[in-house]
Parts: C-alpha cells; structure tokens; sequence
C-alpha cells in the first residue's frame, strides 16, 4: 500500500477495495461516489493499472501493489500534478478530484505530451460538477510543460572551460627596450682587449 506493508486481517471477503481503503485503513482520499464504477472519484492504481476500488473485491489485491491519491506525494511534498491542479483553480468541493489526480498521473505516465482532446478522452470517466474540467486541462498543459522544460535543462551539456597555461605575454612595445643582462649571454669579460659585439674576451 503506497510503497508500504499493510495487512488487513478483519476483513470480510465481500468487502470492495474502496471499503478497505477507507474503513480498515484509514485512506480517505479515494471517494464513494456512486458504488457502481461510473464516477472516477474512488479510482486508485493497482499493480500500475487505474482501477475503480469501488468495484474491486479486495481479496482480490492481496500481494499487489496499491497506490492512492495518498501516496502521490513524496516526502509530505504534493505532487507536480497535485501542485497543478491547485493552482489552476481545479480543486472545488474537492470530491472527485482525487480521482482526476489518479487519472491524470496515469494519463502521463503513457503519454508525455497529451492533445487536449486526448486529455479529454481520458478524463471521460471523472465525473466533477463543481470546476467544468477547464481547470483540470490547464493543469495537465502546465506539468507537460514544466517537466519538458526541466528535462531540456537537464539534457544541456556543461561546456568545459578551456585551461589556459601560465604563460607570458607579448611584450608591450610602449615599454621600451628591455635592460641587457650581462649573465644571459654567458661568460662576459671586460677591460681590455674585451669584444663587447661577441660578449666575451678576443
């Protein structure tokens, strides 16, 4: 459950997986809407795949992997699509749209770049009387987007700063002629009978 053991002991076969969830162990965010898997609001993913949990028997799921709107967030921290919907103004009542954040994490899972028409067709099965879906649609474009831009961030090489070596400079032809250096030309005798052209004795 949400990346951690739950056992459930109580149970009685009959039970939905929406029941569970909600009465054995305490995860609200999936909603009863209309108990026969019309309205989205108690979808959950089971081993991956979007479910209605009102319709799943939930001894069915034993040793599956499920995850609920609950474990979308990471750390306490909401998810980029949790974050989008509150922000578009998508989030009413609040009923359903713990099924929209399923749907529209499962959507992007398969689709990176969904069409507006393709978003629609995925959310034909959330039912929300409150926000008119508009909200829900600006959502989805705003994490395409973001996660576009930060994979485009991420995939831009570092250019390497070449290294330049310690060396000196040309010398500057306003300074005049550099002093001789009587000890860079080897031995150097003077008085007479001295070469001052060959730098040493005749």
């Amino acid at each position: 459950m949400n990346g951690t053991d739950r056992p459930v002991t109580d149970a009685w076969i009959g039970e939905s997986l929406l029941y569970v969830l909600r009465e054995r162990l305490g995860l609200a965010g999936a909603k009863d809407g209309c108990s026969q898997g019309e309205c989205g609001a108690c979808s959950v993913q089971v081993d991956g795949r979007l479910v209605a949990s009102c319709l799943v028997p939930a001894a069915t799921t034993a040793g599956s992997d499920v995850r609920t709107v609950e474990g979308l967030a990471q750390d306490g921290t909401p998810s980029d699509v949790q974050r989008a919907l509150a922000a578009s103004g998508a989030v009413q009542c609040g009923f359903c749209v713990p099924g929209m954040a399923m749907t529209v994490h499962d959507l992007l899972k398969g689709n990176h770049a969904p069409s507006r028409l393709e978003t629609r067709k995925a959310l034909c099965g959330n039912l929300c009387r409150c926000s008119g879906y508009r909200g829900v649609l600006d959502a989805v474009e705003k994490v395409v987007k973001d996660r576009a831009e930060a994979a485009e961030a991420e995939a831009e090489p570092v250019a390497d700063t070449p290294r330049i070596p310690q060396q000196a400079g040309p010398a500057d032809p306003t300074a005049g002629p550099v002093p001789h250096d009587p000890l860079s030309h080897g031995p150097h005798h003077e008085g007479p009978g001295a070469d001052p052209r060959a730098g040493g004795a005749v």
